[in-house]
């Protein structure tokens, strides 16, 4: 007969729900709730069409709203897609621990076989690109003061990730639908799946070419070489994209074929930067806003060696330096990038590997 005072032989193991956990492939999330399928079916009516807000490169965005009243963005992972399984893990690592006003916040998970979702904080305003960019551009008007706003503290952003955090974190995919703005038009960074982490003694990382076509530097597109100074010379691309109002995917203003980055430094040769201007701003000081068009011209330059570390640039940006425009070189891709792509030969693979686009060199003289 079992003595019924220790309880041992009636004491049940207790079961968890399969989506909860407090890590993720042994790495332990830190204020990251868990969610269920359930709970996120309810905050988004099912997934309904109406409250469809965007579209990744690996699934789909809802609003929601949570039982506690909270607006939510949930993104959803296309099922079946193995590919990315990655890149869902990456931005659920990353965003636990990184905490910047000029972040997305990640709120919470769900990984509840064969669905996953990752919710975050809701922006009102959505990404750039819908409010300034894209071919259905929103009612929403930017002035320069927001827009020079959303281009320094976007910069704050990407300089925490680069020099405040350990190890420095490269994004690898900044562009205007990654870049959201909240009720006051405040820029957050988000989509942080194919984020790297740097530790401090590597300079460099040899990686699959991951990212967005026209915001590629040139020794990342063609040689899979990795710093931070790709994210600034994506960076670069987008300060443009804020100030002309033009997606740099698309032709330009003047209906030539001529690339984005091209059409740009050859106004900046002519002296007529002032003409990539949007339209729709009517007031402005031309002054500053020639400073940041140069500013992203300093940023896009072909060699990585050249262009300013991300601390270095908010500062140009926030403050009436005076730019050495005689060390200023062209943009890439240009003469030296196609110079080196001849040099070695690149697997298909690679290029392939690029989203929502592909790669495309020119050749321009620079100064």
């Amino acid at each position: 007969m079992v003595c019924a005072c220790f309880g041992a032989s009636s004491t049940k193991k207790e079961i968890r729900p399969s989506y909860i956990s407090s890590e993720i492939d042994g790495y332990p999330l830190a204020d990251v709730r868990p969610f269920s399928d359930k709970e996120l079916r309810l905050a988004t009516d099912n997934y309904h069409l109406s409250n469809k807000i965007g579209r990744g490169g690996f699934g789909t965005v809802y609003k929601g709203t949570l039982k506690d009243g909270r607006r939510v963005a949930v993104k959803t992972l296309s099922v079946g897609s193995k590919q990315g399984v990655r890149e869902f893990l990456t931005e659920i690592k990353t965003l636990s621990t990184v905490k910047h006003p000029n972040l997305v916040k990640l709120i919470g998970f769900c990984i509840q076989a064969p669905n996953r979702a990752l919710v975050y904080q809701y922006m009102e305003n959505g990404s750039i690109y819908s409010a300034l960019l894209g071919t259905k551009k929103t009612n929403i008007k930017l002035d320069w003061q927001k827009r020079s706003a959303i281009c320094l503290d976007t910069a704050k952003g990407l300089a925490y990730l680069h020099e405040e955090l350990v190890p420095h974190i490269v994004h690898r995919d900044i562009k205007a639908s990654n870049v959201l703005l909240d009720r006051d038009f405040k820029p957050k960074i988000g989509d942080f799946g194919l984020a790297k982490l740097f530790p401090d003694d590597i300079t460099h990382i040899s990686t699959r070419i991951a990212g967005t076509s026209g915001y590629l530097a040139p020794e990342y597109a063609l040689g899979g070489q990795l710093t931070k100074k790709a994210d600034v010379f994506s960076f670069g691309v987008l300060i443009l994209e804020i100030i002309s109002g033009t997606s740099s995917a698309r032709t330009n203003r003047t209906g030539s074929h001529k690339l984005f980055l091209e059409w740009a430094w050859e106004l900046y040769e002519e002296g007529k930067l002032l003409e990539l201007v949007d339209p729709d701003m009517k007031e402005y000081p031309e002054k500053e806003v020639t400073r940041y068009m140069k500013v992203a011209l300093f940023c896009t330059q072909s060699a990585a060696s050249r262009r300013p570390l991300m601390t270095q640039v908010v500062d140009m940006l926030s403050k009436e330096i005076q730019l050495n425009e005689k060390e200023l070189t062209a943009p890439g891709f240009f003469m030296d990038a196609i110079q080196f792509s001849q040099k070695k030969s690149y697997p298909d693979s690679s290029i392939s590997q690029i989203r929502d686009g592909h790669v495309s060199i020119t050749m321009v003289n620079p100064r």
